[in-house]
């Protein structure tokens, strides 16, 4: 689409088939790529950065006036526009980089801040995950829902770390607060699939206080229309500006999640033991 009012239906078209192309392209590029490091344990690869351009070039195609904001490019969006897009080329880069085959394309469309349409793209299992405001999420054209898990002690929760922990990290003592008070938790390397998860009912719950606008932006509208609770650390309204979700499939089990986590910082601000 060249320029031009665009009505919401255009949108998640064009957001899918952006995520598929980026996936196409990590699934070519497997086992015949070279590495550099971004940063400390942060992984790019050649797929990564090919990926993002074959998203942003259908992106652009459609809808040239729109920002656009991208993990491999972030200074390309002003994000001054009414309509921006956030892309995760590659949301699983370590995985990748491994082949442990779980990563996934995050496409997701802001509009004066708020997601309005979202894909999360698994192309191993070629799971592709859409949700538009207002319209509910589906898994390949099944509607979702989340879990219907109450009580932390029946939660499986995810979470999500930087790329380089330090000894001394918050996140470290949340983990083990999680570890103790909930069923299980697990640590996947994809913030962008965890969320999917929590949408799906896979999930329970899913936090991460490190994660940038293009991890979660597609998540955030997935979880939420599939009938989850997401907020950040002090219950707020999330936003984009500081994207650090705290996901439920429940208002209680998001109460409980969040208690849980701030707890933990007290404590280590206090000094106290975990």
């Amino acid at each position: 689409m060249q320029g031009g009012e665009c009505r919401l239906s255009d949108f998640l078209p064009s957001c899918e088939q952006a995520a598929r192309a980026g996936g196409e392209v990590l699934l070519r590029w497997i086992g015949r790529f070279a590495v550099r490091e971004k940063g400390p344990s942060d992984l790019v690869t050649e797929a990564d950065t090919e990926s993002q351009q074959a998203v942003r070039s259908l992106l652009l195609s459609r809808f040239p006036h729109h920002d656009i904001v991208g993990e491999e490019d972030e200074s390309r969006g002003s994000r001054r526009a009414e309509y921006c897009w956030f892309i995760d080329p590659l949301d699983g880069t370590t995985n990748y980089v491994h082949q442990v085959p779980h990563y996934a394309v995050s496409v997701a469309l802001a509009r004066r801040g708020q997601v309005v349409a979202a894909t999360v793209f698994d192309p191993v299992s070629r799971e592709c995950y859409t949700a538009a405001h207002g319209e509910g999420a589906y898994l390949n054209g099944q509607k979702l829902r989340v879990s219907g898990v109450e009580q932390l002690s029946r939660a499986l929760v995810a979470a999500s770390f930087s790329s380089k922990v330090e000894p001394t990290s918050p996140e470290i003592d949340q983990f083990i607060a999680a570890i103790l008070a909930c069923q299980g938790v697990r640590r996947t390397g994809s913030a962008a699939l965890n969320m999917c998860y929590v949408a799906a009912g896979r999930f329970d719950g899913f936090w991460a206080m490190s994660t940038k606008a293009w991890d979660v932006a597609a998540g955030v509208l997935l979880v939420q229309e599939a009938g989850g609770v997401v907020s950040d650390l002090r219950g707020e309204p999330l936003a984009l500006a500081e994207p650090h979700p705290v996901a439920a499939s429940t208002p209680l089990l998001h109460r409980q999640l969040r208690h849980l986590l701030q707890t933990a910082d007290r404590k280590r601000s206090l000094g106290a033991p975990g």
